[in-house]
């Protein structure tokens, strides 16, 4: 999938390629859970991590790469600035070179404002440092997270380059008709988060119908929903199985079922969400 950047001129800087599908590695915090969760991934031919300051892995991630011997050039991370240190220009660059430090990688593929910073203030001067690290090819692409439209809509203020991707929660039971239409109106993609509301949905019984007539399980009904929808998709599982029955769910035909699916749209937010802050 194709993410670039949009200048106010009306350009688009930074193109860059991401896999539509990977590994999300978060509440991995037991020693060499994620370690060994990337280690499968990439076995199984898993191409992106999706990693953060704030999930204490980073560390991990880069040790499961280099044990791996997969090639760091066929690979794409992502991983995020802590909430906590999205507190100004210089903090940015500071967390920034400490993250390629933890992943011991030359440049980080996506780098995310993990939620909009608490004090508004600080969102201009953040960004501004995100544009830093990027322009300095310290990493290929600049994004946010957990950003509302009302948070999009203030970044073309102070934003000399748009972010490229919004990461939030996304999946059958949350939709977000109007924050995904606002993340495509400034040029930026979807990226979901929690396809299966963090395990408090996989034993939804119409979702639990729909994986019977397609022959599927219901994780790969939500994983599917959330690709076919057009968002980069990053499960997280421990398991080794896991992770293989979620990357199988690309090869399930949901279209049948599409309307089904999206049916079960009930607005639930399963945790965490500073889309609504102010």
């Amino acid at each position: 999938m194709r993410i670039s950047h949009s200048t106010p001129t009306g350009s688009e800087e930074f193109v860059h390629e991401v896999p539509q599908f990977g590994l999300g590695v978060f509440l991995m915090s037991e020693e060499g859970e994620c370690r060994n969760s990337v280690l499968a991934a990439l076995e199984a031919g898993y191409t992106h991590i999706d990693t953060a300051r704030a999930y204490n892995n980073e560390h991990e991630v880069g040790e499961a790469i280099k044990e791996s011997g997969v090639d760091r050039e066929s690979l794409f991370i992502t991983t995020k600035l802590r909430r906590g240190h999205a507190t100004g220009y210089e903090e940015v660059l500071e967390h920034c070179k400490k993250s390629l430090e933890l992943l011991d990688t030359d440049y980080i593929d996506l780098y995310l404002v993990h939620a909009p910073p608490e004090n508004s203030e600080h969102r201009a001067p953040v960004w501004k440092g995100m544009e830093h690290c990027l322009e300095q090819g310290w990493v290929k692409a600049i994004g946010v997270s957990n950003y509302g439209a009302t948070h999009l809509e203030a970044m073309k203020e102070y934003a000399s380059y748009m972010p490229s991707v919004n990461q939030v929660e996304f999946n059958p039971w949350l939709q977000r008709p109007q924050l995904f239409q606002a993340t495509e109106g400034i040029g930026a993609k979807v990226m979901a988060y929690s396809p299966l509301a963090r395990g408090h949905k996989v034993d939804d019984p119409e979702l639990g119908a729909i994986a019977k007539r397609l022959g599927c399980t219901p994780a790969q009904v939500a994983i599917k929903f959330c690709y076919d929808s057009g968002c980069i998709t990053i499960p997280k599982s421990s398991r080794p199985e896991r992770i293989v029955e979620n990357l199988a769910s690309l090869e399930v035909d949901i279209s049948a079922e599409m309307d089904a699916i999206k049916a079960l749209e009930c607005n639930y937010v399963s945790g965490w969400d500073p889309t609504t802050e102010p």
